[in-house]
């Protein structure tokens, strides 16, 4: 009966699977709607809408990481879902960062102010923390064969590379994205998505076998947050510390040098 049953039941689980982090989006979406005709008062509206859009990313992120463990050998599929989940999530959760070092760029640049800048940075840390508890809760009703609350208890280490290593990959691709974050505010809002997604897309193919390239220390800490107890300075360092640098020299570089390379450039010209 098995046999005849052939690959159906990984179908079915997948496709089960799919429809949990779908209904996680329009949860989130339907909590969005009625948050922005009941509550009126500014710093408690960007608080709940940060915190319900990291725990939509972390949520969905968790479930994309239990459903790529599944087919190891074939990275084709996790890799469109990927992109297609990062589509949704710029379509969805537009005025959020749902990333710590997001909010930190706005700040260093002056989009920001400190309070807002704080308010968000907080509701993402509740927000990640949070997603654990919540994904745990649905991994308990036993959805699909894989679905196991004791796997959220796990330390699953994604770091596969030594230290410095770690620390250079988690830097460059949060360079690299924040980068693209910023120039690419000007391009059409769709197709603006598109290109994030696909960014990240390949940003998690090019650096996922080193350190799993999450470049966002919120997500970072509800995907790994057993492992901060084994091993809390490198985590630390690696998907806290690591981005920020990136995000600092992506601002030093853009804000500082090449505008002082153009100007002693253009001077040099005229004499």
């Amino acid at each position: 009966m098995t046999a005849l049953l052939g690959p159906w039941p990984e179908v079915q689980d997948t496709c089960t699977s799919l429809a949990l982090m779908l209904s996680i989006v329009l949860l989130v979406a339907l909590a969005r709607v009625v948050l922005r005709q009941q509550m009126h008062r500014p710093m408690v509206h960007t608080f709940v809408l940060e915190f319900l859009a990291t725990i939509q990313l972390c949520c969905c992120t968790h479930e994309l990481q239990l459903l790529g463990e599944q087919e190891p050998a074939h990275p084709t599929w996790p890799l469109t879902l990927i992109y297609f989940f990062s589509l949704v999530h710029g379509l969805t959760l537009v005025g959020t960062s749902s990333n710590p070092c997001g909010v930190m760029m706005q700040m260093m640049l002056g989009g920001m102010s400190p309070e807002t800048g704080a308010m968000r940075l907080l509701a993402q840390l509740i927000g990640a923390l949070g997603s654990r508890y919540c994904i745990g809760a649905l991994w308990s009703l036993g959805l699909t064969r894989y679905h196991v609350s004791e796997k959220i208890l796990i330390c699953r280490n994604p770091i596969q590379v030594d230290l410095p290593k770690a620390v250079v990959t988690e830097a460059i691709c949060s360079f690299i994205f924040h980068s693209a974050l910023l120039h690419f505010q000007e391009v059409r809002t769709k197709l603006r998505i598109h290109l994030l997604a696909a960014l990240i897309t390949f940003l998690v193919y090019a650096g996922g076998s080193l350190t799993g390239a999450v470049f966002n220390p919120a997500l970072a800490l509800s995907l790994h947050f057993k492992c901060y107890d084994e091993a809390f300075l490198q985590f630390f360092i690696v998907y806290w510390l690591a981005p920020s640098l990136g995000i600092l020299l992506m601002i030093l570089m853009f804000s500082f040098f090449l505008p002082w390379l153009y100007n002693n450039h253009t001077t040099n010209k005229k004499e």
